[in-house]
């Protein structure tokens, strides 16, 4: 129960991270906005240490400078929009390969878990048939980022789990560090095309502090429980990214989001007797 809690929290932070960071970079280029989330986000992990600890041993290194290839990916992706379908496809993707690591590993479900995980994957993919009519379709290009960036998470969470569990907050640190410095070198390679544009100083700044908490939220989860259910847990995330994008931006909730909603409240409560 404590790893679901802990699940539905990242999840949490994660749509309300995205839905900021995707909004951020439509104002300027995504490297403008991303140079300004890696710092936040790692400043909140460096404030965390002293309270959580961190063992920089070669795996909480290793593993945590593997899981750093998500963050601008999954920014410029949402950049690009709509919003509301996106996110979901990049969820989906993100939910699916940790799920079959897990069960590859050995992971095991009872028979509420047998129901509640096929059902969540069902939610997401409910929530992502948000294309219809008269709403604006992403392009082609759009959905290859979109299933790349599902990848890219699906990595990064796998990565994380992998990390020592006595590595506490290691693999974060090291993870945001390294994609701070990627992202500084890409934007002094890509300077003149970055354009004049000011990001949400704010808004971007606020999405990388909620980034670094559901990541948190993510792998304190993983130590307590399995990655099969941990995953498709957090990958519910695109509830929030929608109901945020209605809210904010007016983008359609269709009747099958309405139940792709419904649907995750139902298995989410299967996988808590699981």
């Amino acid at each position: 129960m404590i790893a679901l809690l802990l699940a539905l929290g990242s999840s949490l932070a994660y749509g309300c991270a995205d839905f900021l960071g995707g909004l951020g970079a439509r104002k300027a280029h995504v490297l403008r906005t991303v140079l300004i989330a890696a710092p936040a986000s790692l400043a909140v992990e460096l404030l965390l240490w002293p309270f959580l600890g961190a063992t920089f041993s070669a795996g909480a290194v290793g593993w945590g400078a593997a899981s750093a290839a998500a963050f601008a990916l999954l920014y410029s992706t949402l950049a690009m929009g709509p919003m509301n379908v996106l996110s979901p496809v990049t969820a989906l993707v993100s939910a699916a390969l940790p799920v079959g690591v897990g069960l590859l590993q050995g992971e095991h479900l009872g028979a509420a878990g047998l129901v509640g995980l096929p059902l969540a994957l069902v939610a997401v993919v409910l929530i992502s048939a948000g294309a219809g009519a008269g709403s604006a379709r992403p392009t082609r290009t759009a959905l290859l980022l979109a299933l790349g960036a599902g990848a890219a998470i699906a990595l990064q969470l796998i990565f994380l789990h992998q990390a020592p569990a006595d590595s506490g907050v290691a693999p974060l640190i090291v993870g945001r560090a390294v994609s701070s410095a990627v992202t500084l070198a890409a934007a002094g390679l890509m300077y003149r095309r970055l354009g004049s544009e000011r990001p949400a100083y704010a808004m971007s700044a606020a999405a990388g502090a909620l980034d670094s908490v559901a990541n948190l939220l993510f792998l304190l989860a993983s130590r307590s429980g399995d990655l099969t259910v941990v995953a498709v847990i957090t990958a519910l995330y695109p509830a929030g990214t929608v109901l945020l994008a209605r809210a904010v931006l007016g983008e359609r909730v269709h009747r099958g989001q309405l139940i792709g909603l419904a649907t995750a409240a139902v298995a989410v409560s299967c996988l808590a007797l699981a």
